[in-house]
């Protein structure tokens, strides 16, 4: 079972279903000689154009990269909302990697998100990893992060919030920052007493936690 190429005779009837493009085909033989051909035709989740919509608003620019055929890969990247000149099809595993590797080299951080044992190079080599949970062990183990849901919905998600812890941390060393640099020269010259300093540390704690507490709410409103 496998591509033409794995066979010496392949009938006529059977390459004109390869050439079909209706979806994913492979051919069955024994012998050298092809003998059947099953086509198998991949459905995008509800979510996934929404899923794409939202990588793209967060200023991501989607690819898709499949060992599919380029036909049903087109279709499937019209469907969801991928531009067709960014539909790399007929992909092997070393494709994907060298794929990611090209677009680091011109200066592009790169997200992979893959399942399978193809994607593991390609999630290794990326600067951001995410295998789904219901994916290979091998591709988890090669990814950064390891996503529950086997939705690329959870790939907006992760990366939002993501996003939003790192502003959170931000605020939190800002305001840490800010606090020190003023109270420290007011205990210096003896304007602040030992007291009102641990009552201001206590208050910079809980507004600390207060704020990063914000992160409960994501996805939520």
């Amino acid at each position: 079972m496998g591509k033409a190429d794995l066979f010496a005779e392949v009938p006529a009837q059977l390459r004109a279903a390869l050439d079909a493009g209706t979806g994913t085909t492979v051919l069955v033989g024994w012998n050298g000689i092809a003998r059947a051909a099953l086509t198998v035709t991949d459905t995008p989740r509800p979510t996934s154009a929404a899923a794409v919509a939202r990588l793209r608003e967060q200023g991501l620019t989607p690819y898709l990269l499949t060992g599919d055929n380029e036909h049903t890969a087109r279709a499937i990247a019209r469907e969801v909302g991928i531009a067709e000149a960014n539909v790399d099809a007929g992909v092997l595993p070393q494709d994907k990697f060298a794929h990611v590797k090209a677009l680091q080299e011109r200066g592009r951080v790169v997200a992979m998100v893959g399942d399978g044992v193809n994607d593991a190079a390609a999630l290794a080599q990326a600067d951001l990893g995410m295998a789904m949970g219901s994916g290979t062990d091998v591709a988890a183990e090669s990814a950064d992060i390891v996503l529950m849901r086997s939705d690329v919905d959870a790939v907006a998600d992760a990366i939002g919030l993501s996003r939003k812890t790192l502003r959170i941390i931000k605020e939190n060393l800002l305001w840490a920052f800010g606090y020190n640099t003023l109270a420290i020269p007011l205990a210096a010259f003896g304007m602040l007493t030992p007291m009102i300093a641990g009552g201001a540390m206590a208050m910079s704690s809980v507004l600390v936690v207060l704020n990063s507490l914000r992160l409960r709410g994501y996805g939520k409103d």
